[in-house]
């Protein structure tokens, strides 16, 4: 019976170890590479269970899934001489897990090539560009193009670019003054080019203002001189009718309209007494 049990439980600790030994299993976030005696001899993309030979192969893994390489900010110069603080990032993934073995092994040496890749592609299209392409141009078709051209020389080290993006394109400190002062200067021109367009259009307006005010006031003050002639006109054939029928009353209402006229409250005038302005009150008293 103990002989039994004791062959049983070697029976199960073989197969245990042959499975820890001799199996391997590959997740479906993981790639493979098999090295015999340090030697690749095979590689595993598909996720399941594997088997290798104990003690003479052993499995390496590396990541399936898209990885994201940020890089530091560096100053790129621009075809016009504008210098940009330049902060990049990448995502990438290992495509042929022999070759990025065999190549760079580990994921901190692909991102040192791929950091080398992409800034030198990087600079290169920055510098055929100038400022104003790079900051508010057509920045996707420029970072297309940067990202084929990196893809096709990280493919020598099994990996795959995906994207190549900047998050920031910054002037240097030092530089921000002056640009600053530059467009302070440019809005400046283009404000005193408005006021001076401005001034110019509401003189235009003022003056065309000015002269049909004058062509109204012009023809106003015809159309009363001649209602005020026609008017006076009237009045004197109205008083010379009035004159023909009763020249005396005419002459002791006219009279009487001067006195009005003339002799107020606290009036003095000083006239000859035979003068005949005082005609009719002589005759009266």
């Amino acid at each position: 019976m103990n002989r039994a049990v004791s062959l049983a439980t070697a029976l199960i600790v073989s197969i245990v170890a042959t499975y820890i030994l001799a199996c391997f299993q590959v997740g479906e976030w993981q790639q493979g590479v098999v090295l015999q005696f340090g030697r690749p001899v095979r590689t595993v993309v598909e996720p399941g269970l594997y088997f290798k030979i104990p003690f003479v192969q052993n499995v390496v893994y590396f990541e399936k899934r898209l990885l994201e390489y940020d890089a530091s900010a560096r100053e790129l110069i621009t075809i016009d001489k504008q210098q940009l603080l330049v902060d990049n990032y990448s995502r990438w993934r290992i495509i042929d897990p022999l070759k990025f073995y065999q190549t760079v092994f580990t994921i901190e040496g692909a991102q040192s090539r791929l950091d080398d890749i992409i800034y030198s592609n990087l600079r290169e299209a920055i510098g055929r560009g100038t400022l104003r392409d790079v900051v508010s141009g057509d920045r996707e078709a420029l970072m297309s193009k940067v990202t084929a051209t990196s893809n096709e020389r990280a493919a020598a080290y099994g990996v795959e670019v995906i994207d190549v993006r900047i998050k920031r394109a910054d002037l240097p400190e030092k530089n921000e003054q002056n640009v600053f002062s530059r467009m302070r200067t440019e809005r400046e021109r283009q404000a005193l080019k408005f006021r001076a367009e401005g001034q110019e259009e509401a003189r235009k307006i003022r003056s065309t203002s000015e002269k049909e005010r004058q062509i109204l006031l012009a023809e106003a003050n015809r159309t009363a001189e001649i209602a005020r002639g026609e008017a006076d006109a009237k009045a004197a054939a109205i008083y010379a009718a009035a004159y023909e029928r009763d020249p005396e009353f005419y002459t002791f209402v006219r009279t009487l309209e001067a006195y009005r006229n003339t002799l107020g409250d606290r009036t003095t005038i000083v006239l000859d007494p035979t003068s005949e302005f005082f005609e009719l009150l002589k005759s009266s008293r």
